[in-house]
């Protein structure tokens, strides 16, 4: 994620910090350096102007020019400067007083607008509301379907009229059906176009008209940069929207949505999508993605996908085991599988405050090592999962077979799972040690 521009970003700063103290001309000259890495990032050129512009006048102070560490001291400014351009603080959903609460997603055709209703209905689904989505999509085919299976694997009820009613007849009963099932919050799924047209735009703003939603949310792919920007200039003039959801941020490695949105609209920032998964979804933070595009990682971010991922009563369970010495490879493969549910390991990675980047950027993180280690457990049977001690010579064959490995690298995970085992459980002696003193058992690799 923003990747590209955070290098360019670092290897401006690098001006900074060779020199000890800076002068006027040196923060300048760096200041160049930067924008250009900004426009080169899409960021659209009012909002680099301007936020050069404030950067340079701090930068040039006294306070910092004189400081022990001015090249720090920009630094700071530019952090602070970001999540200011980004809208300074989170910006929540608003929840209406008066149940439901009425969402309309609008967006270009292919931004990923249905399959974002869903992600944010199954985020608040979690946190214990009750949503319904509504399919307003009766031009795009099988728009209606997708919502649907979308819905299904979501476990949230979809409410449709098929494709011969209006979308705004269908907007205004299914807010009727949610009053009368129940449901606090309604997504209504609009009809998006491959481009913006006055037949679209004037049937959206008849569904604003007879629902009077609560949030009107455009979805945007992040990735487009620039043209993700002048599409939410288009649609706020007409719609006025509350907020943006941008899309595919996983791997828009520029940034020039993220950056611009906000300061072109007015209007903030409130989800991103970081994957394909349903669950690959998170509340926009200015503070944190400011952080992760300087290389300072978002460990906050990190800590709250391990909470969501990882099961208070297995990690207690878990950690009874260790401490009994009884943690099996059934148990090892499952710790595999948590982690996988958090990201993928480069995302893992990239919130990982003081983790040299440059050091690893050309690192090639084999996510299919995981996969092995997965097939060659699952080609065990549960005995030898239980008691590994037993699998012999032939044992190894077979299992190696099995899992499309060989004998060796049955072998190597044999033995890191032994010495995992002889770890954790000098951690739980230790932790048991200082129980009279209040310790707690910290499992190494993310169960607690």
């Amino acid at each position: 994620m923003f990747q590209s521009l955070s290098d360019k970003l670092n290897n401006a700063f690098k001006k900074f910090r060779s020199k000890g103290k800076l002068t006027e001309s040196d923060v300048k000259e760096g200041m160049r350096e930067v924008k250009l890495a900004l426009l080169e990032a899409d960021v659209n050129f009012k909002v680099v102007r301007d936020f050069v512009k404030i950067v340079t006048e701090r930068a040039v102070g006294e306070t910092v020019l004189e400081s022990l560490m001015p090249a720090q001291q920009v630094v700071k400014i530019v952090h602070e400067e970001l999540i200011n351009l980004m809208g300074g603080t989170q910006s929540k959903l608003q929840i209406s007083s008066k149940p439901p609460t009425i969402i309309m997603m609008v967006g270009l055709q292919g931004a990923g607008k249905t399959t974002h209703a869903g992600k944010i209905a199954g985020m608040y689904k979690k946190q214990g509301k009750r949503p319904l989505l509504v399919a307003c999509d009766v031009y795009r085919p099988a728009a209606i379907k997708q919502l649907e299976v979308v819905g299904g694997q979501l476990d949230i009820p979809v409410f449709q009229m098929g494709t011969l009613v209006s979308p705004v007849e269908i907007a205004k009963a299914g807010i009727e059906h949610a009053k009368k099932y129940g449901h606090d919050m309604v997504f209504i799924d609009t009809a998006g176009r491959l481009h913006i047209d006055e037949k679209l735009m004037g049937e959206l703003q008849n569904i604003k008209e007879a629902v009077n939603p609560t949030e009107i949310l455009l979805t945007v792919d992040a990735m487009t940069g620039q043209d993700a920007v002048n599409v939410a200039e288009s649609f706020d003039k007409l719609l006025d929207i509350t907020g943006v959801v941008l899309t595919k941020l996983d791997g828009d490695t520029r940034g020039g949505a993220a950056l611009s949105v906000r300061h072109v609209t007015g209007k903030p920032i409130k989800f991103v999508g970081t994957g394909e998964k349903l669950d690959t979804i998170e509340p926009f933070y200015p503070d944190r993605m400011a952080s992760r595009i300087l290389g300072m990682g978002d460990v906050l971010s990190l800590i709250e996908k391990a909470q969501q991922t990882f099961d208070d009563k297995k990690a207690e369970e878990m950690e009874r085991k260790i401490r009994e010495s009884t943690f099996t490879l059934t148990d090892y493969l499952e710790q595999f599988s948590q982690i996988k549910n958090i990201g993928s390991l480069e995302q893992i990675m990239g919130m990982i405050p003081g983790l040299n980047t440059e050091a690893i950027k050309d690192a090639k993180i084999d996510e299919r090592a995981i996969g092995r280690t997965e097939a060659i457990i699952l080609s065990m049977t549960m005995e030898e999962r239980e008691h590994p001690e037993i699998i012999n010579s032939s044992r190894k064959k077979r299992i190696a077979a099995g899992s499309g490995t060989n004998v060796e690298e049955v072998n190597k995970l044999l033995k890191q799972f032994e010495q995992m085992r002889k770890m954790l459980k000098q951690f739980a002696d230790m932790s048991g040690k200082m129980g009279k003193k209040g310790g707690k058992l910290r499992i190494p690799f993310g169960m607690r």
